[in-house]
């Protein structure tokens, strides 16, 4: 009956043979290395130093892959600092990104596509400072320029070429008609309206005191329809009844 003593003695023993094998093969093994680096001139040395060669080799390609990744690196995450070469696959940062501009690497602004400046920014259509009366009320004299909002004299005209001054009519159909987009043509125009204006001075645009044109019957109290409306007179349609004889 086989025991556990004749097992163990067994295992050793066969044990002890692979050894010998392993031992025999790899002293044939060594001897063919032997005879060829005895035939090519060889030595230990040169074998020691061809390994490390290629080890070297490889961490120099590692290092030159890795800058060339840095290189190509087109956008950059702010938050983390992942780049992406803007190739494949986008990464989760930037995927759902409308405007990939703000991600992108210094140096890679200049090659970004350039906003086109709208038309309706063209310099020219809009003049801005002061600008000349364009309107002015018969009755009380006041004008206005046509920019923002209307005064209560104007504002609910449907026709508004009546109160138009000398030489506005022409600049009021120059902007319909689009002429006005240069900046010189709108200093021209300007230059027109202006004499225009200073050819009807003395209708309601004197300086100083100006005399009471409307008198409320009940207060008294008087307007010389320069300004803003007082409050008796802002909300009424037909002013006529104010008018002092």
């Amino acid at each position: 009956m086989t025991t556990l003593e004749s097992m163990q003695a067994k295992i050793k023993k066969l044990e002890q043979q692979a050894e010998a094998l392993i031992a025999k093969q790899s002293s044939g093994v060594i001897e063919k290395i032997r005879k060829l680096m005895a035939e090519h001139g060889l030595k230990a040395a040169d074998i020691e130093g061809h390994a490390s060669g290629k080890r070297g080799a490889k961490k120099v390609g590692a290092k030159t892959a890795d800058k060339t990744r840095d290189a190509a690196a087109k956008y950059r995450d702010p938050k983390s600092g992942a780049t992406w070469s803007g190739r494949g696959r986008a990464p989760g940062w930037i995927a759902t990104a409308k405007n990939r501009d703000r991600f992108l690497v210094d140096g890679n602004t200049a090659a970004a596509k350039v906003t086109p400046v709208s038309k309706g920014k063209t310099a020219g259509n809009y003049v801005r400072g002061p600008q000349p009366a364009m309107y002015q009320d018969p009755k009380s004299g006041a004008t206005w320029s046509g920019r923002g909002r209307a005064p209560a004299w104007i504002a609910e005209t449907k026709d508004r070429s009546k109160f138009l001054i000398a030489g506005g009519a022409e600049a009021t159909v120059a902007a319909n008609a689009g002429v006005v987009g240069a900046a010189s043509k709108a200093k021209t125009a300007v230059k027109k309206t202006s004499k225009s204006v200073k050819a009807t001075a003395g209708m309601g645009q004197r300086k100083g005191p100006q005399p009471a044109m409307y008198r409320d019957p009940k207060s008294g109290a008087t307007w010389s329809g320069r300004g803003r409306a007082p409050g008796w007179l802002a909300a009424v349609s037909d002013r006529k009844k104010f008018l002092i004889d």
